[in-house]
């Protein structure tokens, strides 16, 4: 198996994320103005693009489509080859990264799909913060890579389905706000049908009953570990009828909203 910095054969490269990436430059990159063709190579750091245009990208003899919504992550020492068809502007980051912890497979070049505002955020955000607090841009392009590193997560690498971990995903960071399958599907990529398929055959569960689920164990863990008024957690996981909250908890958990809380 190619360790980090090589690509295999099937275009995918390992990274290790447990400790956070030294990031050594942050920024816009704009390109094709001048000329078409830039060949180069950074002999010892990674480098991270989130594109904005269409364009071409060759190294060790495989190409690559560059579209918008695309990233990249090219190992050290790779000579690159970018072809532009007029101005050309992306989202980049150069660093290094620890060769120890546990390792992902990650392509090396793969579609961001419903990630594409959350990464351009963080990249946004991070060469923002760089110039003045660059250990705040550093912790938003780690948490860049590990998004990345979910991007290509399918069932076949013993993980769930991409769409279900970005259902998931959407889930846990919307549990205060209404939400319905149709909404869940849509930021996940696919079909209201296809989601709920996926998801039963993923988790054994439904979509409503996996939202339900996770909004309850975040009204536990806020009810006891927390000071926060009933009604304010009630309406913090989604449940802003308080009769319709003691219901929930006390058909997931067999007590009401006060004895979750007291510890029963």
């Amino acid at each position: 198996m190619p360790g980090e910095g090589e690509v295999a054969s099937n275009g995918h490269v390992t990274v290790h994320l447990d400790e956070p990436p030294q990031v050594v430059s942050l920024g816009v990159g704009i390109h094709g103005t001048a000329r078409r063709r830039d060949v180069f190579r950074l002999p010892d750091m990674w480098q991270l693009h989130l594109y904005r245009y269409a364009a071409e990208l060759s190294f060790q003899g495989s190409s690559y489509a560059i579209r918008p919504g695309r990233v990249s992550l090219i190992p050290p020492g790779v000579q690159v080859q970018f072809l532009y068809r007029g101005r050309s502007e992306h989202l980049y980051a150069h660093l290094r990264m620890s060769g120890s912890g546990h390792s992902h497979r990650v392509p090396v070049m793969q579609e961001a799909g419903a990630e594409t505002p959350q990464l351009t955020e963080l990249l946004s955000q991070a060469v923002a913060a760089w110039p003045d607090t660059p250990a705040r841009a550093t912790a938003d392009v780690w948490a860049a890579l590990w998004r990345i590193a979910r991007l290509g997560v399918t069932t076949a690498a013993g993980g769930p389905h991409a769409a279900v971990a970005k259902a998931q995903a959407y889930i846990a960071s919307n549990l205060a706000s209404p939400l319905t399958v149709p909404d869940v599907a849509r930021a996940a990529g696919v079909s209201h049908n296809h989601l709920t398929r996926l998801f039963r055959a993923e988790t054994g569960d439904t979509v409503v009953a996996h939202i339900r689920r996770r909004r309850l164990e975040r009204a536990r863990h806020l009810l006891r570990e927390s000071t926060l008024s009933i009604p304010t957690v009630a309406a913090s996981v989604g449940i802003a009828d308080l009769q319709a909250f003691n219901k929930a908890c006390r058909r997931e958990f067999g007590a009401s909203p006060r004895a979750v809380r007291a510890g029963h």
